[in-house]
């Protein structure tokens, strides 16, 4: 019965039903404002509704042009501003949300009769959303530094901007291609940007501990340095080396995701040696910070922005000399050759060279060569930190950090036997 009453609903009423279910939302958002409110507001449960019918019934009578609505969209803003000027002489200071809700109601209606149902609901519901919000909104206006915004607009433009115009072909008899190597860039800034904003979020909030975890999410070498040199003040030798060893533990985590993007059948390689690991090293660390229970500091970290635009243009060019020299080594050196960049590349980050093998295995590269050259460079890095480790920090922390990476570099070398 209720199939066969909705068969006689005319298609118009179902539109009209829906545009004044909408655009009283909206004015019932501003009539609750306009109640709580000390001046003059404009517009409430009534006037809205007749703005988002005005806006039907003329996109309806159009018949397709949008000349008639677009002048009935003129002459609601006309309106309106006389609204905004009135509020003015009121009050010194006054904002104009509400006239611009007038608009987007109006909109609304416009859409209902154009059969755009998902776009009118999508946009009241936004609109709502944002005018109930208005408090959090302007208090985290207010809470968020100009650089923070920068930050973002530069990660849209790694995003956003660039990779959309990337040429998706492939060059050359190592395989270059332009879109994957900016995705790659993607990949990494992503889930550096991520943890940079964990860091944020945390700061004067988190232990030695977690800075170590999410540095180690966007570089362990880089985590290992800071903390080495923050450690010959602290002298608080276990903390500080158990935090080291964390980061690395971390890195494996972060190696295995990125590969998890570009390399599937890789991923199915390393997937179980990495995860091992990366326990071994979280939990290996958790135990030795709880040796000395004076190690509970808390400190607070400045973290690095780690979205500087000549960063990920290097990290671009990095991958592709990488990918370049994993063929040339590979092709001219044999598994030997290749299984010595990797443990060279081990001096600094990893992850161009890694990145390289991922999307150059089973094309160019042979799956199990790839995954171990992988686990070589990994274990590579980890030797590489200790002596890092053992450099910038006082002498206890050094050597302990040496230890435990050098422990850790030699257990990341195991699944080369298997």
């Amino acid at each position: 019965m209720g199939n066969n009453l909705i068969q006689f609903i005319p298609k118009d009423g179902v539109q009209i039903g829906l545009v004044l279910f909408l655009s009283f939302l909206i004015g019932l958002e501003r009539e609750e404002h306009k109640a709580t409110g000390e001046h003059y507001g404009f517009g409430g449960v009534r006037t809205f509704p007749l703005l988002g019918l005005l806006g039907y019934a003329l996109t309806s009578f159009s018949g397709g042009n949008l000349v008639l609505p677009s002048v009935g969209l003129a002459v609601v803003g006309a309106f309106l501003w006389q609204s905004y000027r009135h509020k003015l002489e009121g009050a010194a200071v006054a904002g104009m949300t509400t006239e611009i809700s007038g608009l987007v109601t109006y909109v609304v209606g416009a859409l209902a009769s154009a059969e755009k149902y998902w776009v009118a609901v999508t946009l009241t519901v936004l609109s709502v959303a944002l005018l109930e919000l208005k408090t959090g909104l302007e208090s985290l206006a207010k809470r968020m530094p100009g650089d923070e915004i920068l930050t973002f607009a530069k990660f849209l433009l790694l995003t956003a901007v660039i990779l959309p115009i990337v040429p998706n072909r492939t060059f050359g008899a190592f395989g270059f291609n332009p879109f994957k190597t900016w995705l790659v860039v993607v990949a990494v800034s992503a889930i550096s940007y991520a943890s940079y904003l964990l860091q944020v979020w945390t700061q004067g909030r988190g232990s030695v501990l977690l800075a170590a975890l999410l540095g180690g999410a966007y570089s362990s070498t880089l985590t290992t340095v800071v903390l080495a040199k923050r450690a010959r003040d602290a002298q608080l030798p276990h903390l500080y080396s158990g935090s080291i060893l964390a980061a690395s533990g971390v890195m494996y985590l972060r190696l295995l995701a990125l590969v998890a993007i570009f390399n599937r059948q890789l991923l199915h390689r390393l997937w179980a040696p990495f995860l091992l690991l990366a326990a071994g090293a979280l939990l290996a660390s958790w135990l030795w910070i709880r040796l000395n229970h004076g190690s509970r500091s808390q400190q607070k970290f400045q973290p690095r922005n780690p979205l500087e635009l000549g960063a990920a243009f290097l990290f671009a060019a990095l991958f592709v000399a990488m990918l370049a020299l994993t063929h040339v080594a590979l092709t001219r050196l044999g598994r030997a050759g290749l299984f010595t960049v990797a443990g060279i590349m081990g001096v600094a980050d990893v992850d161009p060279f890694i990145l390289s093998l991922a999307n150059s295995a089973a094309s160019l590269t042979p799956i199990a060569v790839a995954a171990a050259a992988v686990v070589i460079a990994a274990a590579s890095n980890n030797l590489i930190k200790g002596i890092y480790s053992y450099g910038f920090a006082d002498r206890r922390t050094g050597l302990q950090g040496f230890a435990l990476l050098t422990v850790l570099a030699l257990l990341g070398l195991l699944p080369l036997l298997f």
